[in-house]
């Protein structure tokens, strides 16, 4: 099996793609929106498509691609594992074989990143092993428990130490004090140690878990190298602004987590939850596709002021979400529910005419 160029790795995309369409519009027909039937069926697997069949397979992907450089082509197992299980979720296979592949692709892209680390030990890789090992963790505790109730902490800490690992590995750059290093140790130490008591103190472990979240977005205010990108221009600053209002959603999420918005049936959860997940990691998303793409798919993706647009569309719709649940007023989330989807369309039509533009010039 060889992933070596561009077009071998487009059906992954597609993969991951297929997952996001269908997450999304399963996680509309959890709000009584009116979605095609095949998307409804799917209202109950809307965390597992969004996070290990969309992110999942893009992350593992992004992982692939990284060892490559070495000559490797097993990481790419992973991609494809994460894949094929959105793909059996949506074609209703026996559960165990879509908790099975979505094991399988967690352990692979576990080991690509032990192996990264143990050739380069660094604090950055050390963040990415643990963050795909807690997908590993949250992927079993779904099978053994048989339910993903359990599950959503450790894979919101797999999407959370992904991203910080990965800015740490640009603040490396920066000379960041001894304490600060020792601090970001001591959130990762006590989010996954949150994340374990969860599973026999849930209320406590949750909140104690959230407490971490708002740690972490301090610590990535305080020292992402994103403070000082944010006073250039063009594409810099976009990625940087991108960052910085991302990890605002992450500690606004972990606000009201603290006060009990994580726990399952919480009136809170899934402003909490949405927060975190669309807030603080589509921000992210929507920052690093411009570099993260272009290596990956082979196809460049030029700079343009049109990116702030679909910025601004999340942060707007994610913003009358949270009012909408906090309220409540179910209208009011239901219709920046159908907002959220549209942003992401928007984004990657804003993505496409731009790769399109560039084709032609």
């Amino acid at each position: 099996m060889t992933f070596s160029s561009a077009v071998s790795r487009l059906p992954l995309l597609l993969l991951g793609m297929l997952a996001l369409v269908s997450g999304v519009l399963a996680g509309l027909a959890r709000l009584a929106v009116d979605v095609p039937v095949f998307a409804a069926a799917q209202a109950g697997s809307h965390g597992a498509l969004m996070i290990c069949g969309f992110l999942g397979t893009v992350i593992a992907l992004e992982r692939a691609v990284a060892l490559a450089a070495s000559g490797l082509s097993w990481p790419f197992l992973g991609p494809l594992s994460a894949g094929s299980g959105g793909l059996a979720l949506l074609f209703g296979a026996p559960l165990v074989l879509t908790q099975f592949l979505f094991i399988a692709a967690s352990a692979i892209v576990t080991a690509g990143s032990a192996l990264l680390f143990v050739r380069q030990p660094a604090i950055y890789l050390a963040t990415l092993t643990l963050g795909a090992l807690s997908w590993l963790a949250g992927n079993l505790v779904w099978m053994v428990a048989g339910t993903l109730l359990p599950a959503v902490p450790w894979w919101l800490a797999f999407l959370v130490l992904t991203i910080a690992g990965e800015r740490l590995e640009l603040t490396r750059f920066l000379p960041t004090p001894q304490t600060a290093r020792q601090g970001f140790a001591a959130i990762v130490i006590g989010l996954l140690g949150a994340a374990t008591l969860s599973l026999w103190f849930e209320p406590a472990g949750l909140s104690l878990f959230a407490l971490m979240l708002v740690a972490l977005a301090a610590w990535l205010l305080r020292h992402d190298i994103a403070r000082q990108t944010v006073r250039q221009r063009g594409l810099t600053r976009y990625i940087a602004v991108c960052l910085l209002t991302g990890y605002v959603w992450l500690a606004v999420g972990g606000l009201l987590g603290v006060f009990g918005g994580l726990v399952p049936g919480n009136q809170w959860r899934d402003a909490a939850l949405h927060a975190i997940l669309l807030g603080f990691v589509f921000a992210m998303i929507f920052g690093h596709a411009p570099i993260i793409f272009p290596a990956v798919a082979k196809v460049k993706i030029p700079y343009h002021p049109a990116f702030y647009l679909p910025l601004a569309l999340l942060h707007l719709t994610v913003f009358a979400r949270i009012v909408g649940d906090l309220a409540p007023l179910p209208v009011m989330t239901q219709a920046a529910a159908i907002g959220n989807a549209l942003t992401l369309l928007a984004f990657v039509l804003t993505i496409l005419v731009q790769v399109f533009s560039a084709r032609a010039r």
